[in-house]
């Protein structure tokens, strides 16, 4: 599709990155990605074999839901998702994102409502004090340097980056997430940091849905920040308090070719189908299977761009391979692995109507190589962009990809970058997150 770019000449830090931003990692036409000498911004991910979509989709006993057909929102908790491991994956994402969000975590009320609501029988208390006691050790990361936590101007974004299915059948699923997190406040003078995360969430299928039985979190990989990308100020994340922007909805729910069914024909159809492009786009298999790459852009690219943006995908995929090294396989000679994940953080709509719409991104996208070589040790970039989508087929499809103003938190405090061969472990197309 389109890539526009959108500059403003009164920021040198702004345009000294893009002069650099050749073989950035992680600037995104919808997910992680690089910017080729020719202009062009597509997606990157990871080169493991696929896996095939009816195993990773496979119901325990139901068929596939439409994407978002089921999924629907109760005291701003997602509920509803289908009985496969896509939907598992979903559920167990939609939770954690919902467990770090600024309402959840400084509003006592908000949050109680929210755990009943997620909690399988029998366990409510458990995550009511579970839950309490995370919110008073966020209280520290969420007022940044000011005296105390002012909700309206509080930051706390999850970006699921990863999710891998460790068990599951008709009855429960445990799932383990790495994810990356922005925590802080628009007010005084500390700019939000980012974190890293790994979760482990266990889900039962109860009353015909996932429902959260328990769930445990520790450091997890830290990918620094790319050294082309330089902090924000906190004024600048003032778009992406509560009150401005939403957090991501997956749905987990896909048809039978493994993409996400059609959306909505509403504003939250065309935002969920803005996220499902951008996360597609970093896919494990957009770089070593040609074939599924075709099918993914028909599912989501306009009939009027998708000639130009496979013709470009194409090119910039071969580039990529070329430029790392990479075979078929998606490893390198000395079975070092590219390693590519797209994260969401918010979302904001730009504009809407039955027949168009705009909605502008904030993501997180990792890449780099896991193996030996700490020279390109995986790196996270974060971006911004404004995704424009027609109706059409029944579904909301992607004209262009808008890149603008970066919005980068500050790096992790008094934690060192993982090594590079660590990050193997997130690799892979039954890594990937579910859609939305």
């Amino acid at each position: 599709m389109p890539i526009r770019s959108r500059r403003n000449v009164s920021s040198s830090k702004a345009s000294g990155a893009r002069r650099s931003s050749a073989k950035l990692w992680g600037i995104a036409a919808g997910g992680a990605a690089v910017v080729t000498a020719a202009g062009v911004v597509v997606s990157m991910t990871t080169g493991t074999p696929p896996a095939t979509a009816p195993s990773e989709s496979a119901p325990a006993h139901s068929a596939p839901q439409a994407s978002g057909e089921g999924v629907r929102e109760l005291h701003g908790v997602p509920v509803g998702y289908p009985h496969t491991r896509s939907g598992a994956k979903a559920a167990a994402a939609n939770y954690t994102t919902v467990s770090g969000s600024s309402q959840f975590l400084a509003d006592k009320d908000a949050r109680h409502r929210a755990v009943a609501v997620m909690a399988a029988k029998g366990s409510a208390d458990a995550a009511v004090k579970k839950a309490d006691h995370a919110a008073e050790d966020a209280v520290a990361s969420l007022r940044g340097d000011t005296s105390k936590v002012s909700v309206k101007k509080t930051v706390a974004r999850t970006g699921v980056l990863s999710a891998h299915v460790l068990g599951f059948d008709a009855h429960g699923a445990m799932v383990r997430l790495w994810t990356t997190t922005v925590r802080g406040s628009t007010a005084g003078h500390a700019t939000p940091k980012t974190g890293f995360q790994s979760v482990t969430v266990t889900l039962t299928w109860e009353s015909d849905d996932w429902k959260l039985k328990d769930s445990s979190a520790s450091t997890g990989l830290v990918a620094p920040i790319d050294v082309r990308q330089a902090s924000n100020v906190p004024g600048d994340f003032s778009d992406y308090v509560p009150a401005a922007a939403e957090d991501p909805v997956l749905s987990g729910a896909e048809d039978r070719s493994g993409f996400p069914a059609p959306y909505g024909h509403n504003e939250r159809g065309a935002r969920a189908a803005a996220v499902s492009a951008t996360m597609l786009y970093g896919d494990p298999r957009f770089f070593t299977d040609e074939d599924w790459r075709h099918r993914m852009l028909s599912a989501t690219a306009a009939s009027s761009v998708l000639h130009s943006v496979t013709s470009d995908t194409d090119s910039t995929a071969r580039l990529v391979m070329e430029n790392r090294g990479v075979g078929a396989d998606g490893t390198t000679v000395d079975g070092s692995e590219l390693i590519t994940r797209t994260a969401a953080l918010a979302t904001r709509s730009i504009s809407y109507s039955d027949q168009a719409a705009s909605v502008e991104l904030w993501t997180a996208s990792v890449g780099g190589v896991a193996g030996k070589d700490e020279t390109q040790r995986p790196q996270v970039a974060f971006l911004r962009m404004t995704v424009d989508l027609v109706w059409e087929d029944g579904t909301w499809k992607t004209t262009a990809v808008t890149p603008s103003e970066p919005l980068v938190p500050s790096p992790p405090a008094m934690q060192e970058a993982a090594p590079a061969d660590s990050f193997a472990d997130v690799g892979g197309a039954s890594n990937a997150p579910a859609t939305a």
